[in-house]
């Protein structure tokens, strides 16, 4: 880090304590997010690449930061909170707004960083429509509704055609609300009791109209404004996150009370074992965040899991490892694996999309008043003339979108014939599932060396610290991007066939990589698809932890993706039963058996009746 950064973080620190009213809190740089304690606050690291981009993001955060410090009151923001998720989440964003609304109508300078922090969290992506039934669309579209009506200040760019119908949907349902809640911003009390009315108002299925709250007594809330006049506060811990997509080139700073810079290493965005847990707001999980992201519990995963640094790992489309003659060379490989298969892919196909299909057929309704005569049923105009006629009506089943991710293990191990089956099958499933409708994203995990690479040369010259944690280089690939036609991803998949591609596996952080990329959809169901040959080896990580240090980190992910992630979880193995790993999987040992049960199993996770894996 230049002396020049080093300067702007210890100004940046600085500038976050006196926005929060003096409060000596710890200061440290890690990860891409913001999570905000009562002795400590984790701000984004700064990146090595587009450096000013990544300054301006950061004087946004921290001005978030010492803002909420400053006004947030956790004790009251408890005791208004509503307990269902999607309440939650609107009255979070709420306070967000709120929080921000105070320091943009005081200070200027704080309104253009919190602006320009806002405009590059929604680069690139827009929000959901009204119709579209997200709650975590609402909860976006109430907080910059809020933020518009308590600055005067409009929504970014990208979002401004959203917005448009979200406007008038909520002003419909709470106009009289929004005028009542301009100029409440100083009084979190006050503030607290409109917004539950007002998650009330949009859907009073996530909320009461919430005056169940609104009978407290002010002496039970007077003195808490602010956290520093309350001598006790909640020990919410917040939970930090795992992983954290593409943090392949990211360094982690860390200032103490009087600003100095150190360096630390960051674990894909998680806290060093042994830091202290945050409490308070966390992009993410807490007001400040994107609402979309739903992480693993860090008091679980973060402490039994470790990275000695991932300033190495990468994040790389295949057609970048590798010119376009070689992959015309390597795809036209994979295509004479796939000449004998043409009547097979076919078959799988139309079998596949007539079984989606059937879930998209329409029902019907019988033994009605009014509607379609029954046909069926006119025998009982004979056999029971004394009975009226029966009728029937037609309706449409909901076929909610759908978007699959295939992730497949590009370890040592499924050199040749099981290699090419997990190409094949990635290759036949994607195909078959977009002519289905379903859009489909083909990624692959492995490490950029043997050995641990640059990892294990980084820890050797720090002296060999012991149980390093991870300690390779890691490689994740991007075959075929969700958004992407096959057509247009058809040679990126021949990559897997190229000799010195394929070299160790780490599991774990590949699940919570693929995962967070399908949580960040808008898709209604997302569904993770794993194609491996068996448990997570990597001899450099392996040779210096426990020696089940990645598997176990790997069923973390798993259990957590099963039970707590709406994430639905299916795995393939490729001549190695995975049973004992996933709870629905199975094995193939051959590309016919696909025609079986993996097609089956797959067509079963589309039945709205039979679905399996994930959180309800």
């Amino acid at each position: 880090m230049s002396d020049k950064q080093s300067e702007f973080l210890k100004a940046n620190a600085a500038s976050m304590r006196a926005l929060a009213g003096g409060k000596q809190v710890q200061v440290r740089y890690a990860g891409h997010d913001t999570h905000v304690g009562e002795q400590e606050v984790r701000l984004p690291s700064l990146a090595r690449e587009g450096l000013s981009q990544s300054m301006s993001k950061l004087r946004g955060a921290s001005d978030s930061a010492g803002l909420w410090l400053a006004h947030h009151n956790e004790m009251m923001h408890g005791k208004h909170c509503p307990q269902l998720a999607g309440a939650k989440a609107i009255f979070e964003a709420a306070e967000q707004a709120r929080i921000e609304a105070i320091g943009a109508n005081q200070m200027e300078g704080v309104r253009q960083n919190l602006t320009e922090k806002l405009n590059m969290q929604y680069q690139g992506r827009t929000i959901g429509s009204p119709d579209s039934g997200d709650d975590s669309a609402l909860a976006e579209a109430v907080r910059l509704t809020l933020r518009e009506v308590l600055t005067g200040d409009k929504p970014p760019a990208t979002t401004a055609m959203a917005m448009e119908l979200w406007r008038p949907w909520i002003t419909a349902r709470a106009g009289d609300l929004l005028e009542q809640i301009k100029g409440s911003e100083t009084d979190q009390a006050a503030y607290a009791k409109l917004a539950r009315q007002l998650i009330g108002a949009l859907e009073t299925d996530l909320g009461d109209a919430s005056d169940s709250d609104g009978d407290e007594t002010d002496e039970e809330n007077q003195g808490q404004d602010n956290p520093e006049d309350s001598d006790e506060q909640p020990d919410d811990n917040a939970e930090s996150a795992t992983g954290e997509d593409e943090s392949d080139a990211e360094d982690s700073q860390s200032l103490d009370q009087d600003g100095d810079a150190a360096a630390m290493s960051s674990e894909d965005g998680s806290e060093m074992d042994g830091e202290p847990d945050m409490d308070g707001m966390a992009d993410g999980e807490s007001p400040g965040g994107d609402p979309q992201g739903q992480r693993p519990p860090g008091d679980t995963i973060a402490e039994s899991y470790q990275v000695f640094t991932n300033a190495y790992d990468e994040v790389i489309d295949a057609a970048e490892l590798c010119d376009a003659e070689e992959l015309d060379r390597l795809r036209d490989m994979l295509d004479r694996h796939l000449d004998n298969l043409h009547a097979v892919i076919g078959k799988l196909a139309n079998r596949l999309q007539r079984k989606l299909l059937a879930y998209q057929n329409r029902s019907w309704d019988f033994d009605l008043e009014e509607g379609i005569l029954d046909a069926g049923k006119l025998h009982r105009v004979v056999s029971q003339p004394l009975s009226p006629l029966s009728y029937k009506q037609e309706q449409d089943m909901k076929f909610r979108d759908t978007v699959v991710t295939i992730l497949l293990d590009n370890s040592g191990s499924m050199r040749g014939r099981p290699i090419t089956i997990a190409a094949v099958t990635a290759d036949i499933l994607a195909r078959t599932l977009e002519r289905c409708g379903v859009k489909v994203e083909i990624l692959g995990f492995t490490t950029k060396a043997w050995k641990g690479g640059q990892s294990r040369e980084a820890w050797q010259v720090a002296g060999k610290p012991e149980k390093p944690g991870r300690l390779n280089d890691l490689r994740h690939i991007i075959y075929k991007g969700a958004d992407t036609p096959w057509r247009r991803a058809r040679k990126s998949l021949g990559l897997m066939l190229r000799e010195g591609i394929l070299k160790e596996n780490i599991d774990g952080e590949a699940l919570a990589w693929a995962h967070d990329r399908l949580l960040g959809r808008n898709e209604d169901r997302r569904i993770l698809m794993v194609i491996s040959d068996g448990a997570p080896v990597d001899d450099s990580t392996l040779s210096s932890n426990s020696g089940n240090y990645l598997e176990k980190h790997l069923r973390l992910m798993i259990d957590y993706i099963q039970t707590r992630s709406p994430v639905e979880l299916l795995a393939i193995g490729i001549g190695h039963d995975v049973n004992r790993y996933y709870s629905r999987a199975l094995t193939i040992t051959d590309v016919d058996q696909l025609g079986g049960a993996v097609m089956s199993q797959l067509a079963d996770m589309f039945d709205e009746d039979k679905r399996g894996g994930g959180r309800r």
